[in-house]
This record gives structure tokens, C-alpha cells and sequence, in this order.
């Protein structure tokens, strides 16, 4: 297993020239989780589930499932999401703690 990062990179044959991607996989799948940071963000909002899914053009049973986990969220539901929240996607998927966005560049 020389020169990957871990064994799903080995398995998949992943090697460590894509050590970015493969740190973001891990900590996406295996962090704290996108979907306790999407409910924390909503609740610390005062906002409902329906009233987020309004914002995303989905139902509240779609948004509902993205919270629980049984369904994944589209990238650009997560473009909104971190819109809305004003933080950025890093954030939500657990790639980093630091919850501000990111400043846009000119």
C-alpha cells in the first residue's frame, strides 16, 4: 500500500498525487458530518425544515432525508445552503471548523 493515503485509495487505486481530495473524502465520510452541521445551521437560524426546502425548491420530505442522511445533496442544493447560511461548503461537508465563507475574490 506504498504511496496511498489510505486503503480505500489503495483499493481503488487512488494514488497520493490526489491527497486533497482524498483528506476532503475522508473527512466528509467519516467526520462529524454534513448532516448534523445543515441541522445546527438551520436551528441556529430559527428556520423549519419547510422553509429551508422552499430556498432549495425541494420538498420538506427531500430536505428532511438530506438532514438524516438517506439521501445525498446535490452539489447545487449545497451552493445554496452555504449561500444562505453565509459559510462555505468546506464548512458544511466538515472539511474545516472555520464557519465564515471564504472572502470572493475581485
Amino acid at each position: 500500500m506504498r504511496g496511498y493515503l489510505c486503503w480505500w485509495a489503495y483499493y481503488m487505486r487512488i494514488p497520493h498525487t490526489c491527497q486533497y481530495a482524498i483528506i476532503a473524502y475522508d473527512n466528509i465520510m467519516w467526520g462529524e458530518g454534513m448532516y448534523s452541521r445543515i441541522r445546527n445551521l438551520r436551528e441556529d437560524s430559527d428556520l423549519t425544515q419547510k422553509d429551508v426546502a422552499m430556498m432549495l425548491n425541494v420538498t420538506q420530505t427531500t430536505y428532511s432525508r438530506y438532514e438524516s442522511g438517506v439521501l445525498d445533496i446535490p452539489s447545487v442544493s449545497l451552493i445554496r445552503l452555504a449561500g444562505l447560511h453565509k459559510t462555505s461548503i468546506d464548512y458544511i461537508v466538515g472539511i474545516t471548523d472555520e464557519k465564515e465563507a471564504y472572502p470572493r475574490g475581485k
